[in-house]
């Protein structure tokens, strides 16, 4: 081998070495984690203010027994509210997944690239399989031999053997040889 060929078959060597590649690579993992705790913050702290916002503390010091159950019944009245808000909302989720289905499937069709199921051999009878066919219209079993034709094989006309001499006697002159003559017509 000459040192032309003995390149060919060697990887190219990296521009950056194996330690340095090492570095960065560790570089870019803690920066990465660093900014997912980031955001796993902030967003603790935005679901905090949201729930603040929205959702009051209650203030039940100092409360009679009647204004502890108009709160209850005010708390109920809000809870079935969002019961049925979450009802309703599960409904078209449900309805917009059903229709998603059924406008992929359309698609499917249209693309012609229907999955044809693994089919297994299954040994069925003529009858059990007429009775499938035709149903409940076939109540005996149906003979297939009375119904095809009947095909009589003609018989090869067979020539009778005679004794060879006196044939020989027979076509001897010009009688003979008309006759082969004419059996050959």
């Amino acid at each position: 081998m000459n040192k032309t060929n003995c390149c060919l078959f060697q990887k190219p060597k990296p521009k950056i070495s194996a330690s340095r590649r090492l570095f960065l690579k560790t570089k870019l993992l803690k920066k990465a984690m660093t900014m997912l705790e980031k955001e796993k913050q902030f967003k603790k702290d935005e679901r905090e203010r949201i729930l603040a916002e929205r959702v009051p503390d209650l203030q039940m010091s100092g409360l009679s027994l009647q204004e502890l159950q108009n709160l209850c019944k005010k708390l109920h009245q809000k809870i079935d509210v969002v019961d049925e808000e979450r009802y309703d909302i599960a409904l078209k989720v449900t309805k917009n997944d059903k229709e998603i289905q059924d406008l992929s499937q359309k698609i499917f069709e249209l693309k012609g690239k229907m999955k044809r199921p693994n089919l297994r051999r299954v040994r069925v009878s003529a009858d059990a399989m007429l009775g499938a066919l035709l149903g409940s219209k076939v109540k005996e079993s149906v003979d297939f031999k009375a119904n095809l034709k009947t095909v009589k094989k003609e018989e090869e006309k067979k020539e009778e053997v005679t004794d060879w001499r006196k044939n020989v006697d027979a076509m001897s002159g010009m009688e003979g040889r008309k006759k082969l003559f004419n059996a050959g017509q």
